[in-house]
């Protein structure tokens, strides 16, 4: 059996997980990993999510990653502005032939409504060349929207769907995203990105677009709110 070669893009939570569970598939090779900081470069890719040395040396030369010509590529990176990053990484990769699975732009769950037509249809026409760009997570990506459509199939009416995401983010090592995005450690006067107009149905709005395609329903309307408390007692947060 020949095993697929496969990189990961970025050693964060999901490319630490990704690296261990590419060791552990026999189908699968690891052949290289891409890193944002300067002190990760050169460091062994098992050390850096957690496990045993593997042999393979990180690197931020995406050039040199293309080179090597991998039939996939996992997309982790991470930060507040992911597809402003992303999306340019994206077209490099298919246009090199290589298929792309990310869990950084989740808003492409649901293509059709992605909030940037223009990177939708250059992505489209990369992918061409008999490659594929799969976009999913926990949350969007399955959680809120592609396990609701499973269980509606037990359903013989539906009224309503309810889907919340609780997140235990005193471990969530991104610092950009608890900071900047959400606020966290920040006075109540700061307006994070998740504040900003519109920001919040751009980040949420596709597994509702999901969900209604999937049920053969039209949207109205998709609405977001945000709403602050100022904690009593000290959070440790990433």
């Amino acid at each position: 059996m020949t095993a697929h070669r496969v990189v990961v893009w970025s050693t964060g939570g999901v490319g630490s997980i990704a690296i261990d569970a590419i060791r552990r598939r026999p189908d699968l090779e690891l052949v290289g990993v891409w890193v944002h900081s300067p002190d990760k470069v050169g460091r062994d890719a098992g050390e850096l999510a957690g496990i045993e040395p593997l042999g393979v040396a990180a690197t931020n030369d995406a050039d040199a990653l293309i080179a090597l010509a991998p039939d996939a590529v996992v997309y982790a990176a991470s930060g507040p502005d992911r597809d402003g990053g992303a999306v340019p990484d994206y077209l490099r990769l298919l246009k090199a032939g290589i298929n792309v699975v990310s869990t950084s732009s989740t808003a492409l769950v649901h293509p059709p409504s992605y909030f940037a037509p223009d990177w939708r249809d250059q992505l489209e026409a990369a992918k061409q060349g008999q490659v594929s760009l799969y976009a999913s997570g926990i949350e969007p990506g399955f959680a809120a929207d592609y396990l609701p459509l499973v269980l509606s199939t037990q359903s013989s009416s539906i009224e309503k769907i309810h889907a919340f995401e609780i997140g235990l983010y005193d471990d969530y090592g991104v610092p950009d995203i608890m900071s900047d995005a959400l606020g966290f450690g920040r006075p109540l006067d700061f307006d994070p990105m998740m504040k900003q107009p519109g920001f919040i149905e751009m980040a949420w709005k596709a597994p509702i677009y999901l969900i209604a395609s999937g049920l053969g329903v039209e949207v109205e309307a998709v609405r977001g709110f945000f709403d602050r408390e100022l904690t009593d007692r000290d959070i440790e947060v990433a």
